[in-house]
């Protein structure tokens, strides 16, 4: 015992240097972070041989020059860097100039206004515009609230959008190109087709945007429609069960906030989805005229609903079989329109998907109507 003592009494003072040295070459070096725990007294006396004495004048030595924290019961923790501000008193001119009995007036000679570019904002020490910026949701789930009443609007099981300035593109007046991919998905009240899960994957390149801060999104949209706005639509597929369709087109608002554009689309295995269009439930309630005029431009509704009668009165029965097999024609029309196709590895049709004050057709048959979006 009392050979250790001499020992760490004859070189006390060169180990207590020592500790100092290693402690704060790692704490200045950065391989010991802010937060770091310093190994506990009796862990630093068995590595340098010394007594508990020697370690913790070290230890308070370096907490009194503030590289380290000591807080009772834990132990010692490098410190984290603190803040020093400078307060500088500015006096109103105006008041000095006139304590000294001058006349005092100002004249603006010139005012610049402009938005700020990189170099500004390095000056100013703020951060840089952002040149892509991505959002990932596990789970999303959008709900109409009404009252009591909560309606689901829309599900997915994960959804991601990543968005970048396009090559050539300013701030002033920026292109977005962005990707959306969605697996899992289904929307409600807009399409039975939409209802149903669905992955997709979307490349875009969007013009409009000039303000970025936050704000509804029907406030956002009309201000895209006012700015000629366009949604550029590089690539999409979309595939829902034995249903893949991949599009491309420009699609935009009109000054109701309704979609207008066209897509040009390849589909395989539309057969698969007829029955959601609703065509035989739309002959056994009657079609509209307004329907027909948009899809058989000078059938009337009457003629449709006599000729199903006289089927019926001919054959008992005829009528509600040519209603109820509407569907099957359907699908053989709507693969007669455009052409033939091929789609990864399987036949298929191309033909464009309007859009028009919000309807959506497919060739001449609409299929849907989507709301206005302001």
């Amino acid at each position: 015992m009392s050979t250790v003592e001499t020992a760490d009494a004859d070189s006390g003072g060169s180990l207590h240097q020592r500790i100092l040295s290693d402690i704060s070459e790692k704490i200045l070096s950065g391989a010991w972070a802010p937060g770091h725990r310093i190994p506990f007294e009796h862990e630093l006396t068995t590595e340098y041989n010394c007594s508990r004495m020697t370690v913790n004048k070290a230890l308070s030595q370096l907490a009194k020059a503030g590289l380290i924290e000591r807080r009772r019961r834990s132990g010692s923790f490098v410190r984290r860097p603190q803040s020093q501000a400078a307060v500088l008193e500015l006096h109103d001119i105006r008041i000095e100039v006139e304590a000294l009995g001058l006349p005092y007036r100002y004249e603006r000679l010139e005012q610049l206004k402009r938005r700020s570019n990189a170099e500004d904002r390095a000056l100013l020490g703020l951060p840089a515009v952002p040149e892509r910026a991505s959002i990932v949701f596990d789970n999303p789930s959008i709900d109409r609230i009404n009252g009591p009443v909560q309606t689901p609007l829309a599900r997915a099981n994960h959804v991601e959008l990543h968005g970048r300035l396009a090559e050539g593109s300013t701030i002033a007046d920026p292109v977005i190109e962005t990707v959306l991919q969605i697996s899992g998905g289904s929307v409600q009240e807009l399409h039975p087709l939409l209802a149903a899960p669905f992955d997709s994957d979307v490349q875009t390149r969007l013009s409009g945007l000039k303000d970025f801060s936050p704000k509804p999104w029907p406030e956002r949209f009309r201000e895209m429609q006012a700015a000629g706005g366009k949604v550029e639509v590089v690539r999409s597929r979309i595939q829902q069960g034995e249903l893949i369709a991949v599009a491309a087109g420009t699609l935009g608002l009109n000054a109701s906030g309704r979609i207008d554009g066209e897509l040009k689309m390849t589909v395989t295995g539309i057969e698969k989805v007829i029955p959601a269009f609703g065509i035989d439930k739309m002959l056994e309630q009657g079609v509209p005229q307004a329907t027909l005029d948009r899809v058989a431009p000078g059938v009337k509704s009457q003629d449709l609903t006599n000729l199903f009668g006289a089927l019926d009165r001919a054959i008992p029965g005829l009528g509600k079989v040519v209603k109820q097999n509407a569907n099957v024609g359907v699908a053989a029309g709507i693969n007669s329109l455009g052409k033939e196709a091929e789609l990864e590895g399987r036949k298929a049709r191309a033909f464009p998907l309007r859009f028009a004050d919000g309807a959506v057709f497919l060739g001449p048959l609409k299929v849907a109507q989507v709301p206005p979006l302001f």
